[in-house]
């Protein structure tokens, strides 16, 4: 009896190394084509506030500099810290090339090829257009370096097993459904493009599974278990039009961060606002807003350019 609960060990253990082997040489990711674009410093400083990048990359209450992470987001799986994406090039993306940093923010893939963790939004961030990741790169030559790097992540077994990743890369990677839906205007399809990509508003307002996942069926429905335990409440339209809410009220309170009642937001939409989505133009916020309520404005109120921002971190 001895003999064979040995051999049935022996045995999964082989068969589990193999697997994690065999996920471990699978291969990941697609090559970005060259992209040789010249980046817009000021387009790609006003896409990373609307991206959340200051927000998830500078650790405030500690006084950290700008965009040289260690803000810790602690979830059930464990600590999470967003690294340094100065431009110092040991410890931050000073070392990286364009190519590079486009497979990160859009496939989640680090120069050396490991996955990265989906605490960071990249799955919101895959219909970026090589354009748009020109001024992103563009912007970020600007960032001062920073010679720190940021703690590492405290992850226990399993979840510290970076091959894991592929399989959860292959059951909930999907696509962020930006891409314009006929037939609607152009204010409700920007605010679609933005709201499902950059603003990654589903990051937070829809439910997750017990692997991290988000619940497909329950896109903007809310979510009750955020980190450092936040609650998202549902932004379906009808929850928001019951609740008051209107396309005027809506744009102004991403701008401000001031509700109907005369609250104010506060937790993790707080944060959103104070560096995210106040920097947005009136037009880009009142495309959310008109986008989030499934509402139409006349043509006639139309969008404007995309506008000159502030630098990427003022």
């Amino acid at each position: 009896m001895r003999q064979v609960l040995i051999a049935g060990t022996v045995g999964l253990t082989l068969i589990v190394g193999t697997v994690a082997a065999t996920l471990a040489a699978w291969p990941i990711g697609r090559e970005p084509a060259k992209i040789q674009l010249t980046g817009d410093v000021q387009r790609g400083a006003y896409l990373a506030r609307a991206s959340g990048c200051i927000a998830c990359h500078t650790n405030f209450e500690d006084g950290g500099a700008p965009l040289a992470g260690g803000a810790p987001l602690v979830t059930d799986f464990g600590t999470f810290y967003p690294p340094n994406i100065t431009t110092d090039p040991e410890h931050g993306i000073g070392g990286w090339n364009v190519e590079q940093f486009a497979m990160a923010v859009r496939q989640g893939i680090a120069p050396d090829g490991h996955a990265y963790y989906p605490a960071f939004t990249y799955p919101f961030y895959a219909d970026f257009s090589d354009q748009d990741i020109a001024d992103l790169w563009a912007a970020f030559q600007t960032v001062a370096p920073v010679a720190e790097s940021a703690p590492s992540h405290e992850v226990g077994f399993p979840f510290d097993q970076r091959w894991g990743l592929k399989l959860w890369r292959a059951a909930y990677l999907d696509d962020p459904q930006t891409e314009p839906v006929e037939g609607r205007s152009d204010v409700w399809n920007r605010g679609r493009e933005l709201v499902r990509g950059a603003t990654h508003c589903g990051a937070c307002h829809t439910g997750r599974n017990l692997a991290g996942g988000r619940i497909a069926n329950a896109v903007f429905a809310g979510n009750d278990a955020l980190p450092g335990g936040n609650k998202a409440p549902s932004i379906l339209p009808d929850v928001l039009a019951e609740r008051g809410w209107t396309v005027a009220n809506l744009s102004y309170a991403l701008q401000s961060g001031v509700t109907p009642s005369g609250d104010v937001f506060g937790g993790s939409m707080g944060e959103v606002v104070q560096y995210g989505t106040r920097y947005l133009s009136k037009d880009d916020l009142r495309a959310m807003a008109v986008y989030l309520l499934d509402s139409e404005l006349p043509e006639e109120e139309g969008m404007a350019a995309l506008p000159v921002s502030q630098p990427i971190y003022d």
